[in-house]
């Protein structure tokens, strides 16, 4: 399986924000929408940063409360690693696992088409174990 599969069933949409709106700003979005994370846009590059429930927190316990009205762009993760549409899962899983994070973002042909996060992942290689399985037990009982 490749993370187009995953793409073909949740659809291309990415949630994402400038670099110069306020961390408070991101918040909104991120509770509005109900997802962990926000792709950093800035208009010259695919993605430029990535902005996370856990950076938010971060930036609120080691600055106080003020760190909400600074620009995303002063806590977003600046290094983000990104596949194509033809990533092998198990490869995004592995990425995931090693590097810490739980979303990628998506790029093809230097443009953002999507993002992935570990829940998509897990949900897509549960349901690919259950056919096996499914399959497996079809086989047994024919024989």
């Amino acid at each position: 399986m490749i993370v187009n599969r995953i793409l073909s069933l949740k659809g291309r949409d990415v949630a994402t924000i400038e670099p110069s709106r306020t961390l408070s700003e991101a918040a909104k979005v991120l509770a509005e929408r109900r997802i962990g994370a926000l792709l950093i846009v800035d208009g010259q590059r695919p993605v430029s940063g990535i902005i996370s429930e856990r950076d938010i927190v971060r930036a609120v316990a080691n600055h106080g409360a003020k760190a909400l009205e600074e620009p995303v762009s002063r806590f977003m993760t600046e290094k983000v690693l990104t596949c194509t549409g033809e990533t092998p899962i198990p490869d995004v899983m592995e990425l995931m696992t090693q590097q810490k994070f739980r979303h990628v973002p998506v790029v093809e042909g230097g443009r953002l088409v999507g993002i992935v996060s570990i829940g998509d992942v897990v949900k897509e290689r549960l349901e690919e174990v259950e056919a096996e399985a499914t399959a497996i037990k079809e086989y047994i009982a024919t024989a």
